[in-house]
């Protein structure tokens, strides 16, 4: 696995991935260490990119990194060009639509308006979802707080990811109907897929025995 250049995110899964990458076998001692460092060049020549999850695909599909670790979420929206080779099964959450609890008035107003509003950080995936199935949201993207905007009128729903509910819960919304499931992925860039095939091929299936190991 010498000279691989591997992107990681700093955030909600990195714990989990440190985990698995020193499972087999890397130091990362150094990268847990030092979290405002970006680059990590370890003694086997291997190089660690530390970014935050949304740059993943971007570093991958263009070759800045060989190969990363991102979740499904970010890859669904970022649309990039590369090869997802392994499910993880680490940092689980879902992709859902929610709305003001009690009776749901989306398609109502849908019925009145000819459309409605979604809120969301997710604005490609939630335009797919919902034009896919024949209905034409207008989409309003967010970066945070997104629990918000049904709130305060802004939107009649939202489209998010949640593990538990809970912070739902807490702003009176309720889950109707779940758009993705989502877990962390191992993608490749195309040009290393091949070039460094061995290299990515030894990672895969080191990584892919250390997953199935910890299945139930």
């Amino acid at each position: 696995m010498k000279s691989l250049r591997i992107a990681l995110c700093r955030g909600a899964i990195f714990e989990d991935t440190a985990r698995l990458l020193e499972a087999v076998g890397f130091d990362l001692s150094d990268v847990r260490a030092n979290s405002r460092r970006l680059i990590f060049d370890t003694a086997d020549g291997t190089r660690f990119i530390t970014t935050r999850p949304t740059d993943v695909p971007t570093y991958v599909e263009n070759g800045a990194a060989d190969v990363g670790f991102v979740g499904k979420d970010v890859l669904l929206e970022s649309r990039k060009s590369v090869y997802e080779v392994l499910d993880l099964k680490i940092g689980y959450c879902r992709m859902v639509f929610a709305t003001p609890e009690g009776e749901d008035r989306s398609m109502e107003t849908l019925r009145h308006l000819g459309t409605f509003r979604v809120a969301t950080k997710y604005p490609n995936v939630t335009r797919d979802y919902f034009q896919e199935r024949g209905i034409n949201p207008e989409v309003i993207k967010l970066h945070g707080s997104i629990e918000l905007a049904p709130l305060v009128g802004l939107a009649e729903g939202i489209v998010d990811l949640t593990s538990t509910g809970t912070t739902m819960r807490e702003n009176n919304l309720q889950e109707r109907f779940c758009l993705h499931e989502c877990t962390a992925r191992l993608v490749v860039n195309r040009v290393s897929h091949k070039l460094l095939a061995a290299q990515v091929s030894e990672l895969t299936g080191r990584l892919r025995e250390v997953v199935e190991a910890c299945q139930p």
